[in-house]
């Protein structure tokens, strides 16, 4: 019995010196072990559960029929909808009663019970992956501080892009619409892009960026399908801005004699005038465009109510390129004697873009002397090699009248 076995091992640990206090407290060691013990095996069969739970769940998923796409078409008034499955016929099936009824709109995905059809679930809408890559995720790091020469473009884009977004009861309480639409253009380099990601980054807006060339689509109506596919992600995404860059590609002048690939062109401009002015309002969406060449655009385009402004980037002046050398040198390592009243004279009629690549031109130069300090002979340099390559393939100032 048990009471015989404690009481003899009580007498063989008394027998080998042992006290009732030191029994006692052997047995309390024994106890708290064997409770340590017991809560182990108690996590590890709460584990061992927990994990058969889901390898249930994984098999009953996978003994499951699979699910047919489909497009809803109509809600009938007994209940049943009228469906387009991704096989090709349309068919009238039942509607499970998990989904709730004001929920189902005509165009919208569902997922199809592949023996019975009835409509089992609802489907986000379809985005094409091109889309989904134009959303830029993190906001770029240009602010205004580091945009120079430009004020007075800078004020009208924050105007017209900027405050609809940020403070959109101003207008109403003024009783107007916020512009649609800006336009950027000017020569390249002058800061049009710039200032795009400078206002993606001083809003909370999401920022989507479009390329006009990616809108020309090899097959017939593909082109507009994306344009209307970026603006539905856009109204999603609420307040967004639609930065579309290299405009001419797609918004250049319609003609009456045209190729096939010109028509499909002008099927992709007709679906982005009819998003920038149509029946249905954008919401908190701004559009911005930007254009080396505005003068071969659309008129359509260009009307009042698509784009209710147009911003000239000018070549910066005298005092905007004194503004940019600031900007782009403020982190070099320069020495002190570098004359910025000269490089601003060696630089007339030069982009922004063009004063940048001569401060990197010029720091590469001090590398290459094995320097860390940039000298006003360095700068010179830099200048003659930016020079030299404007003119054997620069486009003249006037070319953009």
């Amino acid at each position: 019995m048990p009471g015989t076995a404690d009481a003899k091992k009580k007498g063989d640990l008394e027998d080998a010196g042992y006290s009732s206090q030191s029994y006692t407290r052997h047995l309390e060691r024994r106890l708290r072990a064997l409770e340590t013990e017991r809560q182990i095996l108690q996590a590890e069969r709460s584990r061992l559960e927990r994990e058969t739970q889901t390898l249930r769940s994984e098999l009953e998923k996978l003994r499951q029929s699979p699910l047919i796409t489909a497009t809803l078409i109509e809600m009938l008034e007994d209940g049943r909808a009228i469906v387009k499955s991704s096989t090709g016929p349309n068919f009238v099936v039942h509607v499970a009663s998990s989904i709730p009824r004001d929920r189902l709109r005509p165009g919208m995905r569902v997922a199809l019970n592949q023996r019975s059809f009835a409509v089992t679930q609802e489907l986000p809408p379809s985005r094409d992956p091109m889309i989904r890559a134009m959303e830029i995720e993190e906001a770029p790091d240009v602010s205004y501080a580091d945009i120079g020469g430009l004020k007075e473009q800078l004020r009208e884009i924050r105007e017209t892009v900027e405050l609809p977004l940020l403070k959109p009861e101003l207008f109403e309480k003024v009783g107007i619409e916020p512009p649609k639409g800006v336009l950027l253009t000017g020569p390249p380099g002058t800061g049009k892009t710039l200032s795009a990601r400078a206002v993606a980054h001083e809003t909370n807006a999401t920022f989507i960026r479009v390329i006009g060339s990616e809108l020309v689509q090899k097959f017939i109506g593909e082109g507009a399908r994306l344009v209307r596919e970026i603006f539905l992600l856009a109204k999603e995404k609420a307040p967004a801005i639609v930065f579309i860059d290299e405009l001419d590609a797609v918004g250049s002048h319609r003609l009456d004699i045209a190729t096939s690939g010109d028509r499909e062109v002008q099927r992709t401009l007709m679906q982005l005038l009819s998003e920038l002015d149509g029946f249905e309002s954008r919401g908190q969406v701004a559009v911005i465009g930007a254009t080396n060449r505005p003068d071969i655009l659309d008129p359509a385009l260009l009307r009042p109510g698509r784009f209710d402004r147009i911003i000239e980037f000018p070549v910066p002046d005298d005092k905007g390129r004194r503004e940019i050398f600031k900007i782009h040198t403020r982190g070099m390592n320069i020495s002190e004697d570098v004359d910025f009243d000269e490089l601003v004279a060696a630089t007339r009629d030069m982009t922004g873009a063009d004063i940048k690549a001569i401060c990197t031109e010029a720091g590469m130069y001090a590398i290459r002397n094995d320097r860390v300090i940039v000298l006003q002979e360095d700068f010179g340099e830099a200048i003659r090699k930016i020079a030299s390559r404007r003119e054997r393939g620069a486009v003249p100032p006037s070319f953009y009248g």
